[in-house]
């Protein structure tokens, strides 16, 4: 099973690998200017590593990952032109679907939930479970709206393309949190901090320990990134070393990385590419309307981490 589990990993890298092959080859086709050239050198080197990334060395997936920035920061990637549905095809199958189109939405989360609970005891079954559910996600889409599957993968090339160059930041930023991790930045941060929190309150240890989740995730723009580094920096000795319940303290750490979450360009998942995909005037708007909420959430995790946390 363990062997299984492996070779449909790959199956599904490659695959996403193909997907990027695609809108490389629609961007050299459909796209007028010389920026063409740059789109489609983004995509076809982004999907060398999905494909071919077993075989890859990493001095050499580092080398594409450097050209790739290279081609964002020179605004060389574009997006390409699309067959998009009329109002009126769209207004006539949603009246013939209704409802029946969210189908497929849950049924690729409790696949995926039921797939990783029943191989919760192979390596890598989790990421295995959530190819799987797509899978059979794609399977009921074909069923339900009777759609070919050119059409999967010409809408799939165009979502990805309208997230573009941010849909690589996630897989980038916890890479980057790891590295940080084996430099000792969490050492640095600890001695940073010890010279402004006194070593024996808990209140300032917490607030510096909230608070720094909030504001390292701003920065990485992943809470599980941010989360070893101040957690070995400020939370083991500032706040757990003071007897707090490790429990409590971890969660209530994650999810105030989470209310950074909320304010940063940087996790271009969550704010940046809804945006994106809404076609939305200021692509700040969702982290607009969110700062509210992520301001007055850390103050309730500093109240609640210093009551209940000791």
């Amino acid at each position: 099973m363990q062997n299984f589990i492996n070779i449909g990993l790959e199956s599904f890298y490659v695959l996403m690998g193909i997907l990027m092959l695609v809108i490389g080859v629609k961007s050299l086709k459909t796209i007028d200017n010389n920026k063409k050239y740059g789109t489609f050198a983004f995509w076809v080197l982004l999907s060398l590593p999905f494909i071919f990334g077993k075989v890859l060395p990493a001095t050499f997936i580092g080398g594409i990952l450097v050209l790739l920035s290279l081609l964002t920061l020179t605004k060389q990637v574009v997006f390409a032109k699309y067959e998009v549905a009329t109002e009126e095809f769209s207004q006539a199958k949603s009246e013939k679907i209704k409802s029946k189109i969210f189908l497929p939405s849950l049924i690729l989360a409790f696949a995926a939930v039921a797939v990783a609970m029943s191989l919760s005891s192979y390596a890598s079954s989790s990421q295995f479970a959530i190819g799987a559910g797509a899978i059979v996600a794609l399977i009921s889409a074909f069923i339900i709206t009777r759609a070919k599957p050119k059409e999967a993968v010409e809408d799939g090339a165009r979502l990805l393309q309208q997230m573009g160059p941010t849909s690589m930041l996630p897989q980038l930023l916890v890479a980057l949190g790891v590295l940080f991790t084996n430099a000792g930045v969490g050492d640095v941060i600890s001695n940073m901090i010890s010279g402004v929190v006194p070593a024996d309150s808990r209140f300032f240890g917490v607030v510096a320990y909230v608070l720094g989740m909030a504001i390292f995730t701003m920065i990485m723009g992943n809470a599980f990134a941010a989360f070893s580094v101040i957690t070995a920096g400020i939370g083991i000795p500032f706040v757990l070393s003071q007897g707090a319940d490790p429990a409590i303290v971890g969660a209530l750490a994650l999810t105030a990385g989470y209310c950074g979450t909320l304010l940063t360009p940087m996790a271009a998942n969550f704010n940046i590419v809804p945006a994106a995909l809404l076609e939305a005037k200021d692509q700040y708007s969702v982290i607009k309307y969110q700062a509210p909420v992520a301001i007055v959430l850390l103050a309730i995790h500093i109240f609640v981490m210093y009551t209940f946390a000791f």
